[in-house]
């Protein structure tokens, strides 16, 4: 059973930094993307920044210049800089994996909540 496991979110002052990680467990074949989304209160699910297997990144007019995204195998990473109190959200994990039957699918991970508040 493919599983996505989140780890790294927590209460910060603005202007401070979090790390964010995620792990895909299970068996699988292939992960063609990784990425983080988010969803605050009362706003629908957003992309912050995904990251195919041939190295192509995206990321969100309002995170550029401040999160960064990186990929290590099954993990990904969601490096999050100069945090604003809108950067307040669940964070999701996101991965569109193929089995060995070469399906595909997107799978999610429980979320991780971000505040950022003084």
């Amino acid at each position: 059973q493919v599983q996505l496991v989140e780890s790294g979110g927590g209460l910060v002052q603005p202007g401070g930094s979090l790390r964010l990680s995620c792990e895909v467990t299970g068996s699988i074949f292939s992960i063609s993307r990784m990425g983080w989304y988010r969803q605050a209160p009362g706003k629908q699910r957003e992309l912050v920044a995904s990251k195919t297997s041939a190295g192509d990144t995206n990321y969100a007019d309002s995170v550029k210049g401040r999160f960064t995204i990186s990929r290590d195998n099954v993990k990904v990473y969601l490096q999050m800089n100069s945090l604003k109190p809108e950067d307040t959200a669940v964070y999701y994990c996101n991965a569109l994996i193929a089995d060995y039957g070469m399906k595909t699918d997107d799978y999610w991970g429980q979320g991780t909540q971000v505040t950022v508040s003084s």
